[in-house]
Order: structure tokens, then C-alpha cells, then sequence
């Protein structure tokens, strides 16, 4: 005989499961849009207007994209101890799904097709097929039982959920959305088109009550700018699939938030997605991916809103991501134009970004990235290079950021950077190296700027080759005499004045771009009041005579008598054509 369970033990179970029923909630709660999986198909949750949610025996709380889907399940589950659906006329709302009153509309738009929609006190939708007797959860369970039946060999045949296999059509490969035809939200679209369709957006201004939650492979494309207005309420648009392109929208209005990096466009563990010919004016973040591969942002134009950093985002946000590649941008009124932080083999080449609040690049914690013929001009701080190995720029223009704090380009806590034919001009200080290990900077020219170059006594082994420096306040500057191996190496520099006897294109006198006075300013800037005087004229040229307190270490030995770098860097002239063309999305 098996044997009794002691009389105490029986009682301890009973209290616990009196304690966990009266833990469990007894309301929903609220949804994760667009990250969340249905609790019976697995599809994505982007519309509370159709969603509903169910408590199930042990107390968790299911969530679920449809009615249909949270019907099915109620019907195939024992124990379920509640269960609540969205109110269509009021997103967010919820209603017992008990004293809801439920309808059908008469397309079937709903996630899977059956057009349920529940309402509270208020008059049915319109285009509903039962306008005059709403029904009972009751008879909705019945519904779906009876409809789910007649689809139960196509389930078992192809292993799917019965609420998905019963779609009202098939997907459709092509969909258009426009303001008075037959699918006029993008949402309603999505549902429609068939994985790796097309949905084209006509002209006009769609403004969701939800964020838009892309949950499958679609190219989606507007026609005649068609705006996709947040309303400064939430964001706009999520990407959830692999395989997902954007073009030729308009986004428009997402409003700051200091909790939440709201943005127009959010790239969320996806593959392959392509954001590209697109307008992006007052949004909080433009662009913003994350645990994302592959993907591409080109030729888009970017409009923030430019009323203080706190109130601004980035316009290309790029966070724990694998070979993205962002190309030909053009970025104004951001807080930063392009950040990549803990970024791998990213690629920004061709962009123009300018104006922005803080910096025009800005990138932390990003191995093994290319920068390739990007402007960057008047932007509040320049650009920022941070605790990163291996970077390459190469061909930027880094232009007219004056400031106490503005640099043309910061290096800080970098290992192995490739400086090589990039232009440093009107800037406060043109390229600042501080904590930077093996830099290799060549062929660059550095034109008026206060300093062109900063060097850091902590920066260790970097060599400056065949470099330009011209117009410049200070060639070369640094904090301290000790120097650990950088080497300047047959750079030409207009203050030069040595000469070249044996004709080998290398002067015969070493030339020391350390100024003793730039030593003094480096401990006292007021000093630079003195920087047109006749006792600075003199310390000049006393410490060209008998040099004694500049650093030997950043002499160079045979500096170039003619000038090394290109006149402009690669793809520069192109760059400054973009920045004086109209804004396209100028009214």
C-alpha cells in the first residue's frame, strides 16, 4: 500500500498554495510593444488595440498579439484564472475579458485575421459586421472553437498554431498604404504583406497610436515623402527581423526622454537591415541599433532639434554591433552626430556632419573601425576617440571647432591609430593625444589652427611622418619634457628655416616644432597674450640658437622642404559640396 502523507505536511502545502495564488497578480500588466512574443502564436506584440492577456493556474500572466490568440488558449488550458483584453477605442486600457463587449471587422484586421476587437462603454468601431449585437466572451470562445475545427487539418498538417493557421487571406507580396485607400496604417500593412514582401507608402502624414513594430522581412518604401509622425509621444518605428529596408520616409516628431533613448527608427537584434534615403527632422534619436549585424545606414539626412544637449539625442546611435556600415549622412542639430560605443568592424566613410551639439563623431569601447572621408566641421566639442584599439581615419576633414574644450580630434586611451591624409584646419587645438600607444600619423595636413598638434607626455611610441603643418599658432605642443619614443620624421612646417645643401628634398637642420613658448602657455594660458611680443619674438630665437628646455625627443632631424599632404583630403571637395546644398527636406 502506498503511504499517507503526514496530516502536517498536507496542511504546509495547502498554505503554500494559498500564499502563491494570493501573490499572483489580479490585473494585467503592462506590455513590452515590440519585443514581447504572443504566449500562443510567437508572433511579436506591436497593437494593444487587438492584444489580451491571461493568468494562468500558477499565476504567471500570459500575453498575447490577438484575441483569437488569447481565446485559443483559454479554450486549451485548464486552470486559467483570468483573463482581460485590450480596449480597441482606448490603447492601453484594459477590460475584463468577461464584461468586455466584443466585435468583428468586416476586413479582418486584427494580427491573425479573425477581426475581433473588445470595447467597454462606448460605440462599436466602424466597419464592424455587428454593429447591433456585440458579443459575449463566451460566444467568442465558441467562435473561435468552431472556426479553429474547421482549420485543424491545416495545423496538424503544417505544425502551427490554430489562431495563426486561421488567417482570413493569404499575405499578399505587394501592399500599398495610403490616406483614403483600403490599408491607410503601416501596421495594418504588415499584417497584409507576405515575409520578404513589399510595402509601399504613398504621400500624406500617419500618425500610429502605437509604435510600429516590424516583426518580419519587408522592404518598406515611400512614395512622395510620406511622413510618419511620432506626435512627441513614443517612438516611431522598431525593427525586430532580419533582412528589413526602409527607404524614402519621412519621420518626424519623438520627444525627449530622459528615462528612455526614445528614436524614430530602432534597430533591435536584427541582421541585414538597411535604413537608407530617408529624412529624420525633430526626433530625439535618429537611427539607434543595438545587438545588431550587418546592417546599413546610408544617405539619410538628419535635423535635430538643437535646444541644449539634455534635450537632444544622437542622430546615429550604434551600440553593441557587428560590420555596420554608415555612409554618405548628413547630420546637423544632434547631440552627437554619429556614436558607436562597443562597436566592432564598423565602417563610417562619406558622411558630413556639422552643427551638432557635443561631437560630430563620437565613439568608445569600438576595435577594429574605418573612418573614411567623413566631414566633420562646427561642432560643439569635434570629435572623440575613447578607449578603443586599432582605428583607422583616414581622408576627414576635421574643421572650425573653436572652444576652451573643442578639439579637431581627441585621442584618449587609444591603441594602434592610423592618422593618414586627413585635414586639421581652424581649429582650437587640431589633433590632442593623450594616453594614446603606437599612433602613426602621416600625410595629414594641420592649417590654422591655435595647436595643431597636443601630445601628452603619456603618449608612447607614435611617429608623425611626412605631415603638413602651415598657419598654425603652435605646430607642436606638449605638457612636459619627457617623452616616451615619438618620432617626427621629414614633416614640413612653413615656420622652417633651415636649408637643403645636397638637394635630397630634406633640410640639413634639425627643426623643433615644440615652441619654449608653448611650453609656457601649457602651464600658465593667460601667457598667450604675449604670443605677438617682442620678448616671445626673442625667446624664439634664442631657443633656436642653444634649444634647452623643448623636448629632443620631438625633434625632427631632416624635415621636408616642400609640402607633403594632398591639398585636400579625398572625397573633401564632395564633402563640402553636400554641406552647401539645400536640405531636401527643407519647406
Amino acid at each position: 500500500m502506498p503511504r499517507r502523507l503526514p496530516s502536517w505536511l498536507l496542511a504546509l502545502a495547502s498554505l503554500l498554495v494559498a500564499a502563491l495564488a494570493a501573490c499572483a497578480p489580479d490585473a494585467p500588466r503592462e506590455l513590452a510593444l515590440g519585443q514581447e512574443q504572443c504566449g500562443y502564436c510567437r508572433m511579436t506584440i506591436g497593437d494593444p488595440r487587438y492584444a489580451g492577456q491571461a493568468r494562468s493556474g500558477t499565476g504567471k500572466v500570459l500575453a498575447f498579439d490577438a484575441i483569437e490568440c488569447l481565446a485559443s488558449y483559454v479554450r486549451g488550458t485548464e486552470g486559467v484564472t483570468g483573463a482581460w483584453v485590450g480596449d480597441h477605442a482606448r490603447p492601453g486600457t484594459w477590460l475584463v475579458a468577461d464584461s468586455a463587449r466584443f466585435y468583428r471587422l468586416a476586413d479582418g484586421r486584427s494580427p491573425m485575421g479573425k477581426g475581433f476587437v473588445a470595447v467597454g462603454d462606448g460605440p462599436p468601431p466602424a466597419g464592424v459586421v455587428n454593429p447591433g449585437r456585440p458579443m459575449r466572451w463566451a460566444e467568442v470562445l465558441a467562435v473561435v472553437g468552431e472556426e479553429g475545427m474547421r482549420q485543424g487539418a491545416h495545423d496538424h498538417a503544417h505544425g502551427a498554431p490554430a489562431a495563426h493557421a486561421a488567417a482570413a487571406a493569404a499575405p499578399d507580396a505587394d501592399v500599398v498604404v495610403s490616406p483614403d485607400g483600403p490599408v491607410r496604417t503601416l501596421s495594418e500593412a504588415l499584417r497584409r504583406v507576405a515575409p520578404h514582401g513589399r510595402i509601399v507608402v504613398t504621400a500624406g502624414t500617419y500618425a500610429e497610436p502605437a509604435t510600429i513594430a516590424v516583426g518580419k522581412p519587408v522592404t518598406i518604401e515611400g512614395r512622395g515623402w510620406p511622413t510618419l509622425d511620432g506626435r512627441n509621444e513614443r517612438e516611431i518605428l522598431q525593427v525586430l527581423a532580419d533582412s528589413v529596408t526602409l527607404r524614402g520616409l519621412r519621420f518626424a516628431r519623438v520627444n525627449t526622454m530622459m528615462t528612455e533613448d526614445r528614436a524614430a527608427v530602432r534597430v533591435h537584434g536584427a541582421t541585414d537591415c538597411v535604413v537608407e534615403g530617408n529624412r529624420f527632422d525633430d526626433t530625439f534619436f535618429g537611427v539607434y541599433l543595438a545587438r545588431s549585424e550587418r546592417c546599413r545606414v546610408a544617405d539619410n539626412v538628419f535635423v535635430g532639434r538643437k535646444d541644449g544637449e539634455s534635450n537632444s539625442g544622437n542622430a546615429i546611435h550604434l551600440w553593441n554591433t557587428r560590420d555596420v556600415q554608415v555612409l554618405r549622412n548628413r547630420i546637423t542639430g544632434h547631440r552627437d552626430g554619429i556614436y558607436f560605443e562597443f562597436t566592432r568592424h564598423g565602417r563610417a566613410e562619406g558622411n558630413v556632419s556639422e552643427g551638432n551639439l557635443r561631437y560630430g563623431l563620437h565613439f568608445m569601447y569600438s576595435d577594429s573601425c574605418a573612418y573614411v572621408g567623413n566631414a566633420f566641421r562646427a561642432n560643439g566639442a569635434g570629435v572623440a576617440v575613447m578607449y578603443t584599439n586599432v582605428v583607422t581615419m583616414t581622408g576627414n576633414t576635421f574643421a572650425d571647432n573653436p572652444g576652451a574644450a573643442a578639439y579637431g580630434l581627441l585621442l584618449k586611451e587609444i591603441a594602434e591609430p592610423t592618422l593618414e591624409r586627413n585635414v586639421f584646419a581652424r581649429n582650437t587645438v587640431g589633433l590632442m593625444a593623450d594616453g594614446t600607444t603606437r599612433l602613426v600619423a602621416r600625410h595629414n595636413r594641420f592649417a590654422d589652427n591655435g595647436w595643431a598638434v597636443r601630445l601628452m607626455t603619456n603618449v608612447q611610441e607614435g611617429r608623425f611622418e611626412a605631415n603638413d603643418f602651415a598657419g598654425n599658432t603652435f605646430d607642436v605642443a606638449t605638457n612636459g619634457r619627457d617623452g616616451d619614443g615619438t618620432v617626427f620624421a621629414g614633416n614640413w612646417y612653413d615656420e622652417y628655416r633651415g636649408w637643403d645643401l645636397d638637394r635630397d628634398g630634406r633640410g640639413d637642420v634639425t627643426h623643433r616644432p615644440v615652441r619654449l613658448f608653448s611650453l609656457l602657455v601649457a602651464r600658465y594660458e593667460p601667457a598667450l597674450v604675449l604670443q605677438r611680443s617682442f620678448f616671445v619674438g626673442l625667446l624664439d630665437a634664442a631657443e633656436r640658437v642653444l634649444p634647452a628646455l623643448t623636448p629632443e625627443t620631438l625633434a625632427d632631424a631632416a624635415p621636408a622642404m616642400a609640402p607633403q599632404a594632398a591639398p585636400e583630403a579625398p572625397n573633401a571637395a564632395a564633402a563640402r559640396l553636400a554641406s552647401t546644398t539645400p536640405h531636401p527636406g527643407t519647406r
